[in-house]
C-alpha cells in the first residue's frame, strides 16, 4: 500500500511539473512585444545640436561681421535657403528666435550627423526632403553667418 502511494505520488509530481514546463514554453514562445523609440521632446533654444560647438555667448551685433557673413551666405548658401521664402532649404528669417546659436552653427558645420542624430534636423528632412549639404565651412565663417542670421528677425529683413 505504501508502495502505492509513492508511485501515485510520484505520477502526480511528474505530471504536474510537466504542466509547468508546458506554461513556461508558452510564455516564452509568445512573441516579444516591440519597442517604440522613444522620442524625447526638446525645447528647441535649449537644443544645442551635435558638433563642435557646445556653448556660445552672443554679444552685441558687429556689423562687419555682418556684412562678412552675408558675403559668405550668399556664396555658399544662397542656392538652397532665402531669408524670406522656402526654396529647397527652410526659409531663415526668424532663425535665431527658433534654434540656440550653437544648434545653428553645429548644422551648419556638421550637418550629415545633424540629420542622423538630432531630432530637430531629422524632422527638417522628413519635411525639405533634402539633406543640408556640407559647404565645408570653418569654425569662424559660421560664426559669420550667425552674425548675419542675428539680423534677419522677420522676412522684411532681406
Amino acid at each position: 500500500m505504501k508502495l502505492k502511494v509513492f508511485v501515485l505520488a510520484l505520477v502526480v509530481a511528474f505530471v504536474s511539473s510537466c504542466g509547468d514546463n508546458a506554461k513556461k514554453e508558452e510564455v516564452t514562445s509568445t512573441p516579444a512585444v516591440e519597442k517604440k523609440e522613444v522620442i524625447e521632446v526638446v525645447d528647441p533654444l535649449q537644443d544645442k545640436g551635435i558638433g563642435p560647438v557646445s556653448n556660445l555667448v552672443l554679444e552685441e551685433i558687429d556689423e562687419a561681421m555682418v556684412t562678412a557673413g552675408k558675403e559668405i551666405f550668399k556664396a555658399k548658401c544662397s542656392a538652397c535657403h532665402k531669408i524670406s521664402k522656402r526654396v529647397v532649404g527652410p526659409a531663415l528669417a526668424g532663425i535665431t528666435e527658433r534654434r540656440s546659436p550653437e544648434w545653428i552653427m553645429n548644422m551648419i558645420l556638421n550637418p550629415e550627423e545633424m540629420v542622423s542624430e538630432n531630432q530637430i534636423a531629422k524632422e527638417l528632412l522628413a519635411e525639405y526632403l533634402a539633406p543640408m549639404a556640407n559647404q565645408n565651412l570653418t569654425e569662424k565663417e559660421a560664426r559669420l553667418i550667425l552674425e548675419y542670421f542675428r539680423t534677419k528677425t522677420s522676412s522684411k529683413d532681406e
